[in-house]
């Protein structure tokens, strides 16, 4: 498929913006619908996100995985969330897919975050996670980060008249050649240095 012939997608969720949110997760882009198992972020049980949270909170990584294994339970996902303040949206608002798959290699964002309005409206926000390549990539598009991002490091930026700390996570795409227990290594370090 070629660039002119794929469509633009917008995307398909409503940010999830808890009050009080302290901390916003951002990644790419969902997957197309037919992986998902629920209606929220990360919702392609091939990603593991769920269970590095699972990991990290519960020292059990199938926590919020449904006893089938064929799917996460969206309803304690969403309450854990609303109770730690954490924000979660993405970078890419519209994008087109350049293969049928959901890989972020084949991602090309056609419209950014407006990531000044978003901090506007989270006002507890004092830290922002970026979770995989595409994001970090679109992020930089919109921010100015002033120190390179390696993986699990953080900087700070300006934005809508605050600073705020930037942290660039490991994706949770099992593309992203690290184990559960190794990325949820970093993400605990990050969630330590928020208090979530």
């Amino acid at each position: 498929m070629s660039m002119s012939s794929a469509s633009v997608e917008t995307h398909p969720l409503p940010p999830f913006f808890p009050e009080g949110a302290k901390l916003l997760m951002l990644g790419s882009f969902p997957p197309q619908r037919r992986r998902w198992t629920m209606e929220f972020f990360y919702p392609n049980i091939q990603n593991d996100m769920w269970r590095i949270f699972g990991h990290i909170f519960f020292n059990n990584k199938e926590h919020f995985v449904n006893p089938d294994g064929l799917g996460f339970r969206e309803a304690e996902i969403r309450s854990f969330l609303e109770a730690r303040k954490i924000a979660m949206w993405d970078t890419v608002m519209e994008a087109r897919r350049l293969k049928e798959n959901a890989s972020d290699k084949f991602l090309e964002s056609v419209r950014a975050i407006d990531i000044e309005a978003v901090i506007g409206q989270l006002t507890s926000c004092r830290a922002i996670a970026v979770m995989g390549q595409k994001a970090i990539d679109t992020l930089l598009e919109v921010i100015d980060v002033p120190d390179a991002l390696a993986v699990g490091h953080c900087s700070t930026a300006r934005i809508a008249g605050r600073r705020l700390a930037v942290y660039r996570m490991p994706s949770s795409s099992r593309a992203y050649p690290k184990s559960i227990e190794a990325k949820a290594e970093v993400y605990a370090k990050m969630f330590g240095e928020q208090n979530i």
